[in-house]
């Protein structure tokens, strides 16, 4: 499976911090509460959240009352995690600086490896071979990707839009198929892929955020506008009562590393 892992995926998202945070989408309830059941997730397991941009799945699984460490190889990605306040009751994630290929962690010190929204962007076998050495024997590794469901018109509309950018067709491709890979690794046992409905309903300012979030959306002036105007027909064609929504599944690919 080719990987996105010499496109620059720590330098292609600086300058992206405050809008990826504020505009990408979560993940269902029914996802998270699965992951959790199955991998039997608790107060005492320590879940590492690999390639954790601004915390929006770490934060997700503290708020569940485990132990998150999140494993951020870009500065100001990072910083945006750190400075964004949780739930007073929860304790704070831990973040540090690594990368999915060198995470700085001991051998056999996490019973669960998250990657959401991620995996793509690594070097695929490095990757897993330090999943499974940070990995407890037993311990899961859990992959995670919202990908537009575009059976429904407006999001197909707004998929029209943004696989014009030159780049996005290099980088949806891959990430729509790069969870298939744990489903034949030898490094792991118990494989399988599980979907969820998802959705993210939005406002105009909100449909232009989430689309410039991307890694790929155009920072050249003209070609920022000319795309803006075009995602403000998307939104003014499928609006109604000023928001629209953009519909996803969410793929969970769960593997185990071996007892």
């Amino acid at each position: 499976m080719a990987d996105l892992s010499s496109y620059d995926p720590t330098g292609r998202f600086t300058g992206l911090a405050e809008g990826y945070a504020k505009y990408r989408p979560s993940y269902p309830a029914a996802a998270l509460d699965f992951i959790v059941a199955r991998c039997g997730l608790g107060p005492r397991s320590r879940l590492v959240d690999v390639g954790c941009g601004t915390g929006i799945s770490t934060r997700l699984f503290a708020e569940r009352g485990i132990q998150v460490v999140g494993i951020e190889p870009n500065d100001e990605m990072r910083r945006q995690a750190e400075f964004t306040i949780g739930l007073p009751e929860i304790p704070a994630p831990a973040y540090r600086k690594g990368s999915a290929e060198e995470t700085g962690l001991p051998d056999a010190s996490a019973d669960a490896v998250l990657a959401a929204q991620a995996f793509h962007w690594f070097a695929v076998e490095p990757a897993l071979c330090e999943f499974r050495r940070i990995l407890r024997p037993g311990g899961w590794l859990i992959l995670v990707w919202n990908e537009r469901e575009e059976s429904d018109p407006c999001t197909a509309d707004y998929g029209r839009v943004v696989r014009s950018v030159p780049d996005a067709a290099a980088v949806e491709v891959p990430r729509g198929r790069a969870g298939e890979v744990l489903l034949t690794s030898p490094l792991f046992v118990d494989a399988g892929r599980f979907p969820f409905a998802n959705g993210q309903t939005l406002d105009e300012a909100g449909l232009l955020g989430r689309a410039f979030s991307a890694s790929y959306a155009p920072r050249e002036p003209a070609a920022a506008q000319a795309f803006a105007s075009a995602l403000q027909d998307v939104f003014a064609r499928w609006q109604r009562d000023g928001v629209v929504t953009i519909r996803y599944e969410t793929s969970v690919y769960l593997a185990r590393a071996p007892a």
